[in-house]
């Protein structure tokens, strides 16, 4: 069973930047798909970005341009820069492997974005 350690987040203004961070035990993590999620009140949980074991990335549509993911296979870490941060981009942030069935439910980590 993988465990996934967040830390990052916090409290920015619009237009600020944060760096999220997960790190992996428990499983081969270089092999693994990992994603970011989000969730924010009242909201389903939302897919923002993955990084495949095979190096494919993908952003949602909200965070392209914005958010850049990326991971540290020797330190196995995952990570989610995120610039220009709105309003909207407030949520609790999780990252989670790709099988995960609920991706949200992790340790997550709060992200506010002030305006």
């Amino acid at each position: 069973e993988v465990q996934l350690v967040q830390s990052g987040g916090g409290l920015v203004q619009a237009g600020g930047s944060l760096r999220l961070s997960c790190t992996a035990s428990g499983a081969t993590f270089d092999a693994s798909d990992m994603g970011w999620y989000r969730q924010a009140p009242g909201n389903e949980c939302e897919l923002v970005s993955t990084f495949s074991g095979d190096g494919n990335i993908y952003y949602a549509d909200p965070v392209k341009g914005r958010f850049t993911i990326s991971r540290d296979n020797a330190k196995n870490t995952l990570y989610l820069q995120m610039n220009s941060l709105k309003p909207e981009d407030a949520a609790v942030y999780s990252c989670a492997t790709g099988t995960d069935p609920m991706p949200c439910w992790g340790q997550g980590t709060q992200v506010t974005v002030s305006s």
